[in-house]
C-alpha cells in the first residue's frame, strides 16, 4: 500500500476523533460554567493548555515563529480562540449545550461562504438553499420551542463565534504547514491573555475550581479538549479543504446531545431534535452534498 492511500485513511481517523472530543467540549463547558465565571474559565483554559504546548515545543527543538508569520499566527489566535471561545463560554451560562452545538453546526456553511468570498473555493446555488434551511431551524429553536433554553442574546452570540471559527479555520489552513504544536502554542499564548484581561473588564472572580466535576472538566478541555483537539484539526486541514475539515461540526451535535442526556441530565426535547435535524439539514444541502470532501490523496 502506497502511502498515498493511508494519508486519506489518517485523515478520516483525526477527523472522527476530532468530532468526538469537541463535541465533548460543549458539555464539558457547561460543567465548567457551574463554577468558574465563563471568561475567566476560558482564559484558564487557553493557559493552560498553552503552557502544555510550549513545552511540547521545547521537547521537539521546534523553531518559533517570526516576523509575517508570527502576526498570522497571532491573528489566528484571536480568531480561533480568543473572540469566539468569550462569546460560546457566555453563551453557554444561557443555553444549552446541545443548543449550542445545533447552532454552530452552521460552521461548514459559513466557511463554504467565507471561502467563495476570497475565491478560494467554488459557490453553489446549494448554499442558499442550506442557508434557508439553516436559519430556519435556528428560528425554530429561539421561537418555536421552550425547551431548548436558548435565549435570543445567547443565539446570536453564538451565531457570531460561527463566522468568527468559519474564517479561523481559513486561516488555520494557511498555517497547516507548521507544526500543529507550535502554531497552537504562539496562537494560545496570544489568545489567553486576551481572555484573562476581557475577564478583568468584567469584573470576574478568579478563583481554581473545587468541584470535582468541575476539575475533571477543566482536566478535560486543556488536555483532550484542546491539546487534543486542536492538533487534530490542524492536521485535517492540512489535508482537507477549509469547508470540508469544518465538516466535524454538522456532527458535533450528536455527541454533545446524547452526552448532554447522560452526564448532565439535559432534557431531549422533541423541538431541540427538530431543530437540530433542520439545522444540520440545511448545512447538509448547502455544504455537503454535491461536493468533493477536498481530500488529497
Amino acid at each position: 500500500m502506497t502511502r498515498s492511500r493511508r494519508v486519506p485513511r489518517l485523515t478520516l481517523a483525526a477527523f472522527s476523533v476530532a468530532v468526538v472530543l469537541g463535541g465533548a467540549n460543549f458539555v464539558a463547558v457547561r460543567l465548567s460554567n457551574q463554577e468558574l465565571a465563563p471568561f475567566w474559565g476560558a482564559g484558564l483554559r487557553f493557559g493552560l493548555a498553552a503552557v502544555l504546548f510550549v513545552i511540547i515545543a521545547l521537547v521537539l527543538r521546534l523553531p518559533w515563529p517570526r516576523g509575517r508569520l508570527l502576526a498570522i499566527t497571532a491573528v489566528y489566535g484571536a480568531l480561533a480562540f480568543a473572540i469566539p471561545y468569550a462569546l460560546m463560554y457566555w453563551a453557554l451560562t444561557q443555553a444549552t449545550a446541545g443548543t449550542a452545538t445545533v447552532v454552530m453546526a452552521g460552521v461548514p456553511l459559513v466557511t463554504l461562504l467565507l471561502a467563495v468570498t476570497q475565491r478560494l473555493e467554488r459557490f453553489t446555488m446549494r448554499s442558499v438553499g442550506g442557508s434557508v434551511l439553516a436559519i430556519g431551524g435556528v428560528v425554530w429553536m429561539v421561537l418555536g420551542s421552550q425547551g431548548v433554553g436558548a435565549p435570543v442574546g445567547a443565539v446570536l452570540a453564538m451565531l457570531v463565534a460561527t463566522v468568527v471559527i468559519g474564517q479561523s479555520i481559513i486561516m488555520g489552513k494557511r498555517l497547516s504547514a507548521n507544526h500543529p504544536a507550535m502554531t497552537n502554542a504562539v496562537a494560545m499564548l496570544f489568545a489567553a491573555p486576551l481572555l484573562i484581561v476581557l475577564s478583568a473588564m468584567a469584573g470576574e472572580a478568579w478563583v481554581l475550581p473545587g468541584q470535582p466535576d468541575v476539575v475533571v472538566a477543566l482536566a478535560y478541555l486543556v488536555t483532550l479538549g484542546s491539546v487534543g483537539l486542536f492538533v487534530l484539526v490542524l492536521l485535517v486541514v492540512r489535508t482537507w479543504t477549509s469547508s470540508a475539515t469544518s465538516y466535524m461540526f454538522v456532527l458535533f451535535p450528536l455527541v454533545t446531545l446524547g452526552l448532554a442526556a447522560w452526564l448532565i441530565d439535559e432534557p431531549l426535547t422533541l423541538p431541540a431534535v427538530l431543530g437540530a435535524a433542520l439545522v444540520m439539514t440545511g448545512v447538509w444541502f448547502g455544504a455537503l452534498s454535491g461536493t468533493k470532501a477536498g481530500i488529497s490523496d
